[in-house]
């Protein structure tokens, strides 16, 4: 039985439930009127159950599907406007004893530079990002219980936090490791992290057996069952998705609104960011070997519906996808976007060598962090380096009753503007510079009162004249 307060993974994230899902989706996919009426739903910014998304995500009806598109983006617009928040990977290690066969970590790849970061070697690779003007990252790192320990990650973000370069600082630092116990979650919110990060790569659990074969991982249930006890352990903000590509999307799609269904029921929070990696190559992976790779008006598709039935979450999209994709998706539904990654282990300091590449799958988008900024401000986007809502306790059930209301907006909107302000003065090109002030000037005018107006403008002229740093609302 399907039973979204369950804690128990085959209850919230039921195969039947997915199937009936599924067949009804096929059996209403060309009924206008109730589509018609979904729509009409979701423009009440509410959201939608996974039944009710995935008839919109099955409609092929091409002028329904504008008016789903454009309804996503305004969506979007609602509740996040037009901030893009920043962040990179920081790979610690890709040692891992798990045999999954998507991932060229898996534990019989043996011709993979297998690295571990040092603490020095850290410390490295953040200034590097700090001198990119990076103040977000989200810690990466394969399964490997000697070595990549809870002991491991904690000193790891101790350092991080601790490294002051310049006026270059890390402000919030995720994480998105191995699922783990109530108590190592609970030492991890005390480390500070920001949200924790778990794909499920499928929900399919029978798929995900055969794709899990050997190691920890394999465990569908305790994977499945980690945002639970995540919650559990006090980490109020969480980030799901799965691994497009592994499965049926239609089937991953639904599973994916169950689990975030389930938090929020369970919780009274659903998930603080829904990511939407598709499966690339990497090192001894083909990913033409998989047969459920979706193309780009798939994936577009996908994207807008998740914003839709599930409004209030922030979106995530790595440098996996090139810059004609990603900048579709941005108009669709993504509100955070990398800039400059590296996938591998170490290589932000300096390029691995042809025969010590470390990976976890090939770089699409490759461009610098300062020509993404310049990129998205050519599209009056606002890139913003703000971790004001972690550093001020908004997180979990209060940032979520801001981002509902749509409240947010005040606070976002004014630190994002400082943000960017603070990338320009410190770390941006002249051209981007230039844009950029431009672009800061107009946005001032639609800070949402005359008080918080004057705020910013006072503070962004202290950043600039007086090279103060780290104002926030």
């Amino acid at each position: 039985m399907y039973d979204v307060n369950s804690k128990h993974a085959e209850d919230f994230i039921n195969h039947e439930e997915i199937l009936e899902t599924l067949a009804y989706a096929d059996e209403n996919k060309d009924n206008l009127e109730l589509i018609e009426q979904l729509v009409e739903k979701a423009a009440l910014r509410k959201g939608l159950s996974h039944r009710e998304a995935s008839v919109l995500l099955a409609c092929s009806d091409k002028a329904m599907n504008e008016k789903i598109f454009k309804l996503a983006e305004q969506i979007k617009k609602d509740f996040y406007g037009n901030r893009i928040v920043m962040f990179a990977p920081l790979y610690l290690s890709n040692y891992c004893i798990n045999g999954c066969t998507y991932c060229p970590y898996h534990a019989k790849n043996k011709h993979i530079a297998r690295k571990q970061l040092s603490q020095d070697e850290i410390r490295k690779e953040v200034i590097a990002l700090q001198d990119m003007g990076h103040k977000r990252l989200a810690l990466e790192a394969g399964e490997h219980p000697t070595l990549n320990t809870m002991d491991y990650y904690l000193k790891s973000i101790e350092t991080i936090y601790s490294i002051k370069h310049k006026n270059g600082a890390i402000r919030r630092v995720n994480i998105n490791i191995a699922a783990t116990t109530v108590d190592n979650y609970r030492l991890l919110k005390e480390a500070g992290i920001g949200t924790y990060i778990l794909f499920q790569e499928t929900y399919h659990k029978e798929g995900y057996k055969q794709l899990h074969p050997t190691g920890p991982k394999s465990d569908y249930t305790y994977h499945t069952e980690a945002m639970d006890r995540a919650m559990e352990g006090g980490i109020d903000d969480v980030g799901v998705g799965v691994l497009f590509g592994l499965d049926k999307y239609r089937y991953e799609f639904a599973g994916l609104l169950m689990h975030a269904e389930h938090l929020e029921a369970a919780f009274g929070v659903g998930p603080h960011t829904i990511s939407v990696p598709r499966l690339r190559d990497a090192d001894d992976i083909d990913s033409s070997s998989f047969k459920n790779g979706i193309d780009d008006d798939t994936f577009a598709k996908i994207v807008a519906c998740i914003r839709i039935a599930v409004p209030y979450t922030g979106m995530i999209i790595s440098t996996r996808e090139s810059q004609k994709v990603r900048e579709r998706v941005l108009h669709l539904g993504i509100s955070q976007i990398s800039g400059g990654s590296r996938t591998s282990v170490g290589g932000y300091c300096e390029p691995e060598p042809e025969n010590e590449k470390s990976e976890q799958f090939d770089v699409i988008d490759s461009r610098t962090l300062d020509e993404v900024v310049q990129w998205l401000m050519r599209m009056e986007y606002i890139p913003s380096f703000c971790t004001a809502c972690y550093r001020e306790g908004r997180t979990g059930d209060r940032f979520m009753s801001l981002c509902k209301s749509g409240q947010i907006q005040n606070c976002c909107h004014p630190n994002a503007l400082m943000t960017l302000q603070e990338y320009l003065m410190d770390y941006a090109s002249p051209e981007t510079k230039a844009l950029g002030d431009q672009l800061i000037d107009k946005e001032i005018l639609n800070v949402p009162n005359e008080k918080a107006r004057s705020i910013v403008t006072e503070n962004l002229r202290l950043i600039r004249e007086n090279n103060r740093r780290d104002f926030r609302f």
